[in-house]
């Protein structure tokens, strides 16, 4: 009797020891077959051509390496209301099933916590991915033809041109900040163009002035600082305190704030931006989809190869932040209603709030 009940606990353990090994190698299949012979669908909510396109296509061949069954990437664009409509387009109408996600740019999670006009997607519920970059300095230019090589030659100058891509982007958004802090005698925005379209616009004199990002300008047109075709007025850092060796000697935004709402104003924009910029999956993705795309995301840009690719193929030295990571700061940006209310003007086509 013994025998037999010692011989049914062995039988039980063997079974239960099977079953635990069995598990991991079906799941390790499942992941192949999920994206094996699969396309996988990047909505990029921009032109092509410009710099967030050329990081997105640095990182595709990483990302198409790391995902287990290695699927084909393509991109489609949909450019729009400065991230909103592939925003809206993931979150509303692509399909839940991991095999579509979104590129979008920094203004898309200002535009979600500031309610914009057409949005219809709630940025705590998409599902992050990761970034290959979280830091960004934005700068303000304007022609050299100007001479406007000073803050007080600039601020002396009345209907300076800003071009941007739409009123609701994030460097129109940007540019308007730095215009209301930088105190510029009416300033007039000019949008429409696409991303690559904006320095041409600069360049030819159809505008005056932009904002933009160090890296950016650095990569697309390093004759603006080289030759000094340009002149360079403030800078914008995010994270705090990251200087851009290039743009050492600029005046930081911060120092041209008169009070703690208008510093309050500045941070609620830098923790959006670290938030910003991301790769995102639509609420609802199974979650075992979205883990094995930040796993292949996370390995992507660690790998060594993806560092050399994307400073080659960008200008810009890779920064990365994990799909946890930027699930977290947008969680932390400040939702004071007083501030929001204030900051939403900066991203409309109304005037400016008084200081």
């Amino acid at each position: 009797m013994r025998s037999t009940r010692h011989g049914f606990v062995w039988l039980s353990k063997f079974l239960l020891y099977a079953m635990l090994l069995y598990v991991p190698a079906d799941r390790a299949f499942s992941q192949d077959q999920v994206y094996k012979g699969k396309t996988l669908i990047i909505i990029q909510g921009r032109e092509p051509g410009g710099a967030g396109d050329l990081r997105a296509r640095a990182v595709a061949p990483f990302l198409q390496k790391y995902i287990p069954g290695n699927p084909t990437i393509i991109f489609e664009y949909m450019p729009g209301g400065g991230g909103r409509k592939a925003a809206n387009h993931i979150a509303k109408v692509a399909p839940r099933d991991g095999m579509t996600i979104a590129h979008i740019g920094g203004g898309f999670v200002a535009n979600g916590i500031l309610g914009a006009e057409g949005v219809l997607y709630d940025v705590d519920k998409l599902a992050y991915l990761g970034n290959p970059n979280s830091e960004v300095q934005y700068v303000f230019v304007t022609h050299g033809k100007l001479g406007l090589n000073s803050l007080e030659k600039l601020r002396a100058y009345s209907g300076l041109r800003i071009a941007a891509q739409a009123v609701g982007h994030d460097q129109y958004t940007i540019g308007r900040l730095f215009v209301w802090l930088l105190e510029l005698k009416n300033p007039k925005f000019v949008v429409g163009y696409s991303g690559t379209e904006v320095y041409l616009a600069v360049e030819n004199g159809e505008a005056d002035a932009r904002a933009a990002t160090a890296e950016s300008v650095l990569f697309s047109y390093p004759q603006w600082v080289e030759n000094r075709q340009m002149d360079f007025h403030a800078i914008h850092k995010v994270p705090k305190g990251r200087n851009h060796p290039s743009f050492a000697n600029l005046p930081d935004i911060e120092t041209f704030a008169r009070s703690p709402k208008e510093m309050k104003l500045i941070a609620l924009q830098r923790n959006m931006e670290l938030g910003g910029t991301a790769y995102v999956a639509p609420p609802g993705t199974p979650a075992e989809r979205v883990r094995i795309l930040r796993e292949a995301m996370t390995k992507a840009l660690h790998d060594p190869e993806f560092r050399i690719r994307f400073k080659k193929d960008t200008g810009a030295t890779p920064t990365p932040v994990t799909g946890e990571e930027q699930e977290k700061y947008v969680r932390e940006v400040p939702r004071d209603r007083d501030t929001i209310e204030i900051f939403k003007r900066f991203g409309t086509a109304d005037p400016l709030p008084a200081r």
